[in-house]
Formats: C-alpha cells, sequence, structure tokens
C-alpha cells in the first residue's frame, strides 16, 4: 500500500508566551501544499524486524529513530502486526519549516490502520500522532487551521487560496529551532492572526508576520535576499516558513521562476485549498 504524505506552510507565525515548561505558545495558520514524499509498506516474510528504506534526499541520523519508525513501533505497541520493508522516497526538504518529517508519521499511521483494518477511530488517530509530534496531528486533518499552543490546539478557519499559485524556495541552509525560538521576544500581537487573515492576501503584508524573520534574516542575509526577489516578482505575499529556512510566494498569476534560485530548491503549484 503506497499513500503521499504532503508538505504545509505556515501562514503567519506570532510567538505569543514562554510558558513554564520553556515551550512557547504560538499562533500560526497551518496551510498544506501538495508536495508530496512518497511512503510505501511491504508485507516481510520470515523477517522478525522492519526495515526503512529512504531513496530521493537522504536523511542524516539513525532510521530506528526516524518517526515513521516510531510510529509503526506505537500501533505495534497495541496491534500484533507483521514485519514490514518501508520504502520512503523523500521529497520534502527536511529543516525547511515544511513539517515533513511529521507529515510522513501521520500518514504512516493512518496507512497502517487501513492496510491492516484496525479497530482506530480518526480520534483515536489523532491522539496517537500527538504522542509523535505537535504538528502530526494536523496531517491528518489536511486542512487549514488555525494553531495555538505550541502548535496542537487546532481551530477551524475559513480561507480559500484556491485561485492563488505557490513558489517554495529553500536555500542550503540550515536554521536550528532551538537556537531560532532562543533569539525571539514572545510578544501579542496588535491584530490576532485570526483576523488578518480574513483580510485579502494583497493586504497580508503589511499586518502578517512571522516573528522569527528578524533574527533569521539577520543571521542569514541570504534568506532575506530571496524573499526581497519573491516581491520583485510580484508576490502578492511572501514570507519563510516555520523557523525556516524555506520561503514562499503566493502570487496571483505565477511566472516561470525556476532559473531565478540557483542553489535552491525550488518548487512550484496550485494552492490546495
Amino acid at each position: 500500500m503506497i499513500t503521499f504524505p504532503n508538505a504545509k506552510i505556515n501562514l503567519g507565525l506570532n510567538i505569543v508566551a514562554k510558558r513554564p515548561d520553556n515551550y512557547h505558545n504560538l499562533e500560526t495558520v497551518f496551510y498544506p501544499i501538495p508536495l508530496q514524499d512518497a511512503l510505501e509498506v511491504v508485507d516481510l516474510s520470515g523477517e522478525a524486524k522492519s526495515r526503512l528504506h529512504i531513496s530521493g534526499l537522504q536523511i542524516d541520523g539513525d532510521p530506528d529513530k526516524n518517526l515513521i519508525i516510531k510510529a509503526y513501533n506505537l500501533l505495534r505497541e497495541n496491534f500484533e502486526l507483521p514485519a514490514v520493508d518501508i520504502y520512503l522516497h523523500k521529497v520534502i526538504p527536511f529543516g525547511a519549516g515544511l513539517g515533513g518529517g511529521s507529515s510522513d508519521a501521520a500518514f504512516m499511521l493512518s496507512l497502517l490502520r487501513d492496510k491492516y483494518k484496525l479497530p482506530l477511530t480518526d480520534e483515536d488517530l489523532l491522539s496517537l500522532a500527538a504522542r509523535l509530534g505537535a504538528d502530526c496531528p494536523f496531517f491528518l486533518l489536511n486542512k487549514p487551521v488555525l494553531a495555538t499552543g505550541i502548535g496542537n490546539e487546532f481551530s477551524p478557519i475559513s480561507l480559500s487560496l484556491k485561485n492563488y499559485d505557490l513558489l517554495l524556495v529553500k536555500p542550503d541552509i540550515a536554521v536550528p529551532t532551538a537556537e531560532a525560538y532562543s533569539l525571539v521576544k514572545p510578544a501579542y500581537p496588535e491584530i490576532p492572526l485570526s483576523e488578518v487573515v480574513k483580510m485579502p492576501v494583497e493586504e497580508w503584508k503589511n499586518y502578517m508576520k512571522n516573528d522569527f524573520e528578524p533574527s533569521v534574516f539577520a543571521r542569514h542575509p541570504e534568506i532575506a535576499q530571496i524573499k526581497h526577489r519573491l516581491y520583485e516578482a510580484g508576490a502578492l505575499y511572501a514570507s519563510m516558513s516555520g523557523s525556516g529556512s524555506s520561503l514562499y510566494g503566493v502570487f496571483r498569476n505565477l511566472p516561470d521562476l525556476s532559473d531565478h534560485f540557483p542553489g535552491c530548491f525550488v518548487w512550484q503549484g496550485k494552492c490546495m485549498y
């Protein structure tokens, strides 16, 4: 059985308060985009241990600590699952603020439920996904939501970008998430994001902010330059996604910009919702 985990972008990101547990409360809009990995699970016969095979973009680290394996092991705690070969073709850049790892894990839970007809409701899957990561449950919902708390509390929003194009640019730069948070001074915005997102897209650039941008841009001027070039190319709104380092532009009519960002991962497509 095969499935196609998709990425997300953040529309706005306000870091509003630091919590006693040293995490941060935030408000952001998670918006799914049709940039996809491919994930397939095949039964193994006579094998005692599942195996993860990765193609496409290579992922550093121990495969046994990958969120996909953690998702499999989480279900295996309560269900008799066979050993499996897991094939992941990685397309979504990692360390980019796009949620690719969380999406892979969430889709793995859903795939295993469907493949082995496990007696799990959608609510059960959401609870399990939350044990893997704060934003994992979002990818089971996979529609625009206002995320608050530590990015784990979701509220429905009315938002349609179906008539718009999207350009995503990921430079070969890593932005450590912990470092990005350490450089932000939490504050509540003058206008809540839930109100800003209701404005016309043309007005977002005046009111919709990503609180990580000032410190990230100061340390990595190349990232700031990409945002500037997106606006020069006609973006109605451009922003960094999450804590970076990917950026995106929302366009009414997207020109061919595939050669405008040498050395970067570039993807363009239609907005899903």
